[in-house]
């Protein structure tokens, strides 16, 4: 088919849809678009911009949380609001104990322990993240999480996964990146109940 007799069939066919359009009219109101509160869409994008505010990095997971996970993000927010660190302190936190414990608060693990990891963060006494009792209570790992992260010059400027990183040590740096999504959601779902 030669170029242009296929040209002007495009234009034709995007005028008779451009003409359909202008000559249906507008739509009526029973099959328009539900209206969307413009002053709630800004402030869910403000609120993620301040929650992801570098955008994430790779591939999201995604975990559904039980009852006992969900309150493990609640005593996560309620340590952060503690030490006075805002909503982007708990993105590293949660993010970090979803990488760490899937925000199950673990006890030792016998040989499937990584040392003698155990708590939201997978602390270690014998690092000196506290006794066992504290690093298995989740106001006390998170508030000792946030000491170690506030001593991270620039935190707040950098990716979550090497804020993270630089606190935790992990044999496995980038892996927080993944959960900062599900992280960012539920602080903003859970920070203000």
């Amino acid at each position: 088919m030669n170029t242009t007799i296929l040209r002007k069939s495009v234009l034709g066919i995007a005028g008779l849809a451009f003409a359909g359009g202008v000559f249906a009219g507008p739509v009526t109101e029973a099959h328009a678009a539900p209206a969307v509160d413009a002053k709630a869409v800004a402030v869910v994008q403000a609120d993620k911009g301040k929650l992801i505010p570098h955008g994430v990095q790779g591939k999201q997971s995604h975990i559904d949380l039980g009852d006992e996970q969900t309150k493990n993000v609640k005593a996560i927010i309620a340590a952060t609001k503690k030490s006075g660190m805002d909503e982007r302190a708990a993105v590293v936190a949660i993010a970090t104990s979803l990488q760490e414990s899937k925000l199950e608060n673990l006890g030792h693990l016998g040989a499937r322990n990584d040392h003698d990891s155990q708590g939201l963060f997978q602390q270690r006494p014998s690092s000196g993240w506290g006794t066992v009792e504290q690093i298995t209570d989740p106001e006390y790992s998170t508030m000792a999480f946030l000491k170690g992260l506030k001593q991270v010059d620039g935190w707040k400027d950098m990716p979550l996964t090497k804020a993270a990183q630089t606190v935790q040590v992990s044999a496995y740096p980038d892996h927080y990146a993944q959960w900062e999504k599900q992280a960012a959601d539920l602080v903003a779902k859970h920070w203000n109940s």
